[in-house]
């Protein structure tokens, strides 16, 4: 058997920054080296470097949280930076409309993640969140950039077993594969309760100047009493408006708007 290759300084910090999530939004020295698998003196060490350069910060109590120079990392990347302002101006007509959570999200793997959410009071709870990720079969967004994904990738992800958050989620790959191409067809998505038994989302694809799918914009409402197909005239003006405003030959050629009742 071949011998393991030692942990480079750049996986060992990677390890300390994948130690924080939206649970563990601040952590103690001790807590990131637990969560982290590194030696308590290694974790003290790489720690004091990354708090130096802004990559972490440190509060009053001693706890560390994530800085904000990975902030402004995170801003520079053009996938998602670049894309949201261009879509803040749909996806907030959309949210006026409904009072509902309205969401952005791009392909990364073999899960969606979230650019850009508008929420408010009236609004039901999600798990989902901007910079959030979640699998591609039990969303709503997930399904249209799953359907509009390349073959190999669309293979790969129905090869590999589909976690069940709900009793509705599709975790069956025969049945995932029907679905896919019902989203192909009809041009949007439901997802009913698949991540939770709460809430749906309707999507719908947005197209860039390539007419190439390269995101998809979601409304996620509560379940009860609500029927999703009154939904997806809006959700897809709104896509088909971010895809025109990002050049989408096809969406030049559709009608501009359709407008849904504010509640």
């Amino acid at each position: 058997m071949g011998e393991t290759a030692a942990p480079t300084v750049a996986s060992r910090l990677f390890r300390i920054l994948e130690a924080f999530s939206p649970e563990r939004p601040s952590l103690t020295l001790s807590a990131i080296s637990r969560h982290s698998g590194l030696a308590l003196t290694t974790t003290h060490r790489l720690v004091g470097e990354l708090t130096g350069w802004g990559a972490l910060e440190r509060a009053a109590d001693g706890r560390y949280r994530i800085g904000l120079r990975i902030y402004e990392l995170a801003a520079l990347t053009p996938r998602g930076t670049f894309l949201r302002e261009v879509a803040m101006p749909f996806l907030g007509d959309l949210y006026e409309a409904t009072r509902q959570n309205v969401q952005l999200g791009v392909l990364d793997g073999d899960e969606v993640v979230y650019v850009e959410r508008i929420s408010g009071r009236e609004a039901v709870p999600v798990v989902s969140r901007p910079g959030g990720r979640l699998p591609l079969h039990a969303t709503g967004v997930g399904l249209v950039l799953l359907a509009h994904a390349d073959p190999e990738q669309q293979e790969a992800v129905l090869a590999k077993p589909l976690k069940r958050f709900t009793e509705r989620t599709i975790a069956d790959a025969r049945q995932l594969r029907g679905v896919l191409a019902d989203v192909r067809r009809q041009g949007f998505a439901i997802s009913d309760r698949q991540i939770e038994l709460t809430t749906l989302s309707v999507a719908a694809p947005v197209h860039d100047d390539s007419d190439e799918v390269v995101a998809a914009l979601s409304i996620v409402v509560p379940a009860e009493r609500t029927d999703p197909m009154a939904l997806v005239p809006a959700v897809r003006a709104a896509a088909r408006g971010l895809s025109r405003a990002l050049g989408s030959p096809n969406a030049q050629a559709l009608p501009p708007t359709a407008h849904l009742e504010r509640p």
